[in-house]
């Protein structure tokens, strides 16, 4: 049994991301997405195309990263996917100060 697995991301053809892992190869795993035999989010946004991938030696890493990055923005994942560090940093910024650092005036 593979212990690692790929994290993935796809763009979908009505221009939105998909963020998986698989212990498959990734041309098997892109297959399944687009003969549509995964079902769920990727089932009604075919094709879909690979555009970004990493190899993480135990699943539990690639699972932990993408439960993080399922959760970013659609920005923040175009920055990440393009490899714009600069726009990932200010795109990570806190907007406000947090509120138990707001001053009592």
């Amino acid at each position: 049994m593979v212990e690692g697995a790929f994290l993935y991301i796809l763009r979908c053809a009505d221009g939105s991301f998909y963020v998986g892992t698989t212990r498959t190869t990734l041309e098997i795993r892109i297959a399944q997405h687009n003969a549509g035999t995964l079902g769920g989010y990727t089932a009604t946004r075919r094709p879909v195309t690979l555009v970004f991938s990493q190899w993480f030696d135990r699943i539990t890493d690639a699972i932990e990263n993408e439960r993080k990055l399922k959760k970013w923005s659609r920005a923040k994942k175009e920055a990440f996917v393009r490899g714009d560090l600069a726009a990932l940093r200010q795109l990570s910024a806190r907007r406000s100060r947090h509120p138990s650092r707001l001053s009592a005036d």
